[in-house]
């Protein structure tokens, strides 16, 4: 594995036992991907399992009419859930993957994961641990969808996306929340212009700022 600008020994250290660092290590390849690379495409035979290392990764669902719902983003240190079952069970994958910024991350053989399912206890707390924070997501997804209106869901996510980016200015068109909010632009701009007007955000050509009293 080449790395020469991530410590991945450092940041894992505290994840993973010392003997598991250097089975990653000996196995992993180290990717770069740009911001808006498609990762994982629907239909794709998953034959590797990511860690990230740093940057973001935005999980989407497509249905047969072509619309796309958020379903989560996928963190520095974190894995993605539905990657891992895919990858266990020798399914397609079901799920869209697109680098949400420049990322770096791991990339390993789906040779090693029952081995080390059993082998090691520390990738096997990861991997429960990666499985109950997505369904854990995917509940709260559900419940916004189900039980918010869509100003609302508006609202956490425009928060969850500033929470993952580590920024208040959003590099994002309203084109692109309808898509994954599964509305239309003209509903999603209808709401954040009245968000403006209540100077909770700015709204800027394909950016978005939010305020203190977002």
């Amino acid at each position: 594995m080449e790395n020469e600008n991530i410590d991945f020994k450092e940041k894992f250290e505290g994840i993973f036992e010392p003997e598991l660092l250097k089975q990653v290590e000996a196995k992993a390849k180290h990717i770069s991907v740009i911001a808006g690379a498609t990762i994982m495409d629907i239909g794709q035979i998953v034959r590797q399992m990511p860690i990230i290392l740093s940057g973001s990764i935005k999980v989407t669902r497509i249905d047969e009419k072509g619309r796309e719902i958020l379903l989560y983003y996928v963190n520095s240190n974190e894995s993605c859930a539905m990657t891992f079952t895919c990858c266990m069970e020798h399914f397609p994958s079901e799920i869209k993957a697109v680098a949400e910024d420049d990322v770096e991350m791991l990339m390993l053989p789906m040779s090693v994961m029952d081995e080390w399912m059993t082998k090691y206890p520390s990738w096997k707390s990861f991997v429960m641990r990666t499985i109950r924070h997505r369904f854990n997501e995917l509940l709260k997804t559900i419940d916004h969808i189900a039980f918010q209106k869509l100003d609302e869901r508006l609202i956490s996510y425009l928060k969850e996306k500033s929470k993952t980016t580590g920024s208040s200015l959003l590099n994002i068109s309203h084109q692109q929340i309808a898509e994954e909010l599964a509305s239309s632009r003209e509903v999603i701009s209808r709401l954040l212009k009245k968000l403006e007007n209540d100077k909770r955000l700015l709204l800027y050509r394909s950016q978005i700022k939010l305020l203190k009293d977002m």
